[in-house]
């Protein structure tokens, strides 16, 4: 199926890697040209290199601050979609972390979205076009108590989502969201490597220690099915999509285990 994406431009956030990267190349498929964002320059350049085409360009920025998030938006065109995937809040009970811990992560993920969906909206507004898509994650519908930053940071990413979405929908733009589960990305893999080299005396086994039990379809989720579903919901093709946040756990989170 033709998208109608070929042409346009996206901005991505935290797309040096991991999903973010996956995003990119599924846009790329259908003809997008993106740009990169994230605070690691080294990073950037191998992903721009290894995605193989002239219709990627990197902005290296840290946008876990104010100043850094308006500096990026002073640099660039605006693009037909914004998609927010920066950011990622540590795992932990509420006694085992620090206002600072909480605060730093808040500011990347939580008002790093914020921030730009508030400095992106007029602009795609007045322009008469766009589409602003945010990854989330499941913690905010799961909540739990060993993750008790994340959880309470997506909840609130998810209500801002869809009450964006009413506003966006009288500009003629659109709004929503992801919840990705637990994806086998790069930062899971190292996890599951150092698991690996504990229990198993090699971390070249990490396949080993992912619990098939753990994971709706013995597995978890893939960077590249959140890339592709990302490529079709920014699509014209389903334009009536705004306002909603869409799970994307395998049923996880109807389990009765």
């Amino acid at each position: 199926m033709d998208l109608d994406l070929t042409g346009k431009t996206a901005l991505i956030t935290g797309g040096s890697k991991g999903i973010g990267k996956a995003i990119a190349a599924a846009l790329l498929a259908e003809g997008i040209s993106v740009t990169l964002v994230s605070r690691d320059t080294t990073q950037l350049e191998a992903t721009q290199a290894a995605l193989g085409t002239d219709r990627v360009t990197v902005l290296p920025a840290d946008l876990g601050s104010d100043a850094g998030r308006l500096g990026m938006l002073s640099t660039i065109e605006t693009p037909d979609i914004l998609i927010n995937n920066a950011g990622a809040i540590r795992a932990g009970r509420l006694g085992e972390m620090s206002m600072n811990d909480i605060r730093g992560d808040w500011d990347l993920k939580v008002f790093g979205y914020i921030h730009l969906c508030m400095k992106m909206l007029p602009r795609m507004a007045e322009r008469g076009t766009g589409t602003i898509l945010n990854i989330i994650g499941m913690g905010g519908r799961a909540n739990r108590a060993p993750y008790i930053s994340g959880s309470a940071a997506n909840a609130a990413l998810i209500a801002f989502t869809q009450a964006l979405g009413v506003e966006a929908q009288s500009h003629g733009l659109r709004v929503f969201g992801i919840n990705p589960s637990p994806t086998l990305t790069d930062r899971m893999t190292m996890f599951m490597r150092h698991k690996a080299q504990e229990e198993l005396g090699d971390a070249d086994r990490w396949r080993e220690v992912i619990e098939p039990n753990r994971f709706p379809y013995g597995r978890p989720a893939m960077p590249e099915e959140i890339g592709d579903l990302s490529c079709m919901l920014v699509s014209p093709k389903v334009g009536y999509l705004n306002g909603t946040v869409i799970d994307v756990d395998g049923g996880g989170q109807w389990s009765d285990t």
